[in-house]
């Protein structure tokens, strides 16, 4: 089984939030996972020119790190997204990555597989900040498990539990790939979004053959 954690602060070794996923990754490894950390910030993922060649022939055809990030995203069984709260929303460095996608939502492609969302704040919001994360999953037809994240503002104490419950989460994770756990609310979410995306898709089907030839394979249109 292979986790997959992604890191979007610019702070590097210095990241609060990193510290939450050396948590969650060890709780997946002590659970039997093999893992891998992908620091975006640190990659060249270039702005969406909503160019329409993921639509069309099923990849991106900007050349950076992006197809090589979600290529490893979409070979494993679970992944872990982690983002310091900016500006009440997720860095710039994991939001390029989320604009990058729209054929992961298209066709999506994030189907059977499970995730959830870390994050930490000065004295910002931080349930809106893992939402955001936890809705990319979810938009992409994934799973979420949950989140975990704290308001640093809150003390010492705030961050020691975030972390424990990250290294949880961790090890949740592992378990409900393991089991194959149902979400019936975000299984319903997902059956509602294919009944009502497939009218876009045959709207566009001359120009986004690619995600119409996906649809029609799983049986989907």
């Amino acid at each position: 089984m292979k986790i997959v954690g992604i890191l979007s602060s610019p702070r590097g070794k210095k990241s609060t939030t990193l510290k939450l996923m050396d948590a969650a990754l060890d709780g997946a490894a002590d659970a039997g996972a093999q893992v891998e950390v992908i620091d975006v910030a640190k990659l060249t993922i270039k702005f969406c020119t909503a160019c329409d060649s993921c639509h069309e022939k099923g990849k991106c055809s900007i050349k950076d790190d992006f197809n090589d990030v979600m290529d490893k995203i979409l070979a494993a069984d679970g992944f872990i997204l982690s983002s310091p709260n900016y500006i009440t929303n997720v860095t710039a460095q994991l939001k390029v990555l989320f604009d990058r996608s729209p054929r992961m939502v298209h066709e999506q492609l994030f189907e059977g597989k499970y995730g959830f969302s870390l994050t930490t704040a000065g004295s910002g919001d931080v349930d809106f900040v893992l939402n955001i994360m936890n809705d990319y999953i979810k938009i992409c037809g994934g799973n979420t498990i949950g989140g975990a994240g704290c308001a640093m503002s809150e003390g010492p104490s705030a961050l020691e539990a975030a972390i424990e419950k990250s290294r949880e989460m961790g090890k949740d994770l592992v378990q409900a790939i393991k089991e194959k756990r149902q979400y019936p609310e975000q299984e319903a979410a997902h059956e509602e979004f294919r009944g009502r995306f497939k009218y876009v898709l045959l709207a566009n089907k001359e120009h986004w053959p690619h995600n119409c030839d996906y649809w029609i394979e799983k049986g989907w249109m």
